[in-house]
């Protein structure tokens, strides 16, 4: 009985449908999903980096800054969210530098497969990792006494549009992971770029404490524009420009790094 099963399946010549792009990019952000299945320790970033970030910055520079912890939390945390989601983003990029390495990025591009996915499916497990980074963080911060006065529309507007442009800015990695020729000159230069803007920003303090000469780069850094809107949303507060501007910065960053990582993608040697 099994033979004859057998012989009939080997008789069949009607090839079996071409999976598409959709197709292509869930088993592509399932590989993705397994990776952390496997190795735990990758969630470290998204669990215990953003539990210390709030705890230290909230308890070390409240009393300083706003006169209580309670007060500084209310604006702190949604500038620490922001700030410990985009610097995560970078992980998309490295991944892809150590595919490149061991040989897989090769496999895959010879694979009839809708090219993209490969990217596109890692990139929609990332924004996965920013939802749950997000979320700890806002849950602790509940705990420690943050009342977020837009409610949980607020709350979600703010999550959603920062994972947003968290998912815009990671296509900038995916980049270098294809340019440079290890994933450790990719974190550096990352870390880089990310340094000065995370912290020469609107997360800590408000920009009217700092230097006029400063407070023109504050006013137009990226990050200023993300924790600005996102603090708005979740206060109640924000305004449609503030949340524009965002949504051109992301849109921008995409037209012009999407196509980019493509041509690399299809060329790289």
């Amino acid at each position: 009985m099994d033979n004859e099963k057998l012989r009939k399946a080997l008789l069949i010549r009607e090839r079996p449908k071409k999976a598409n792009a959709i197709t292509n990019t869930l088993t592509f952000g399932w590989r993705a999903l397994l990776k952390i299945k496997y190795i735990p320790e990758q969630l470290l970033d998204v669990t215990v980096f953003p539990i210390m970030f709030l705890l230290m910055f909230t308890y070390l520079f409240g009393g300083a800054i706003a006169g209580s912890t309670g007060d500084y939390l209310q604006f702190l945390l949604p500038g620490i969210l922001v700030m410990t989601v985009v610097t995560i983003t970078m992980y998309t990029g490295m991944e892809l530098n150590n595919d490149i390495r061991k040989g897989i990025f090769d496999r895959f591009r010879s694979l009839p497969i809708w090219r993209p996915s490969v990217l596109v499916g890692a990139l929609f497990v990332d924004a996965v990792r920013y939802t749950i980074a997000s979320a700890i963080m806002i849950t602790l911060g509940l705990i420690l006494g943050f009342r977020p006065e837009g409610g949980v529309v607020g709350v979600l507007l703010g999550v959603g549009l920062l994972v947003l442009f968290s998912f815009s800015l990671s296509w900038i990695w995916t980049t270098l992971g294809l340019i440079l020729r290890s994933e450790k000159s990719l974190m550096g230069v990352s870390m880089m770029v990310l340094f000065p803007l995370t912290f020469v920003s609107n997360v800590f303090v408000d920009p009217r404490t700092l230097p006029s000469w400063l407070v023109g780069f504050v006013d137009v850094n990226p990050i200023s524009l993300v924790v600005t809107a996102v603090r708005g949303l979740m206060h109640g507060v924000a305004t449609s420009e503030q949340i524009a501007w965002v949504l051109i910065a992301s849109l921008v960053i995409t037209v012009i790094f999407a196509p980019l990582t493509m041509f690399l993608y299809k060329n790289k040697k």
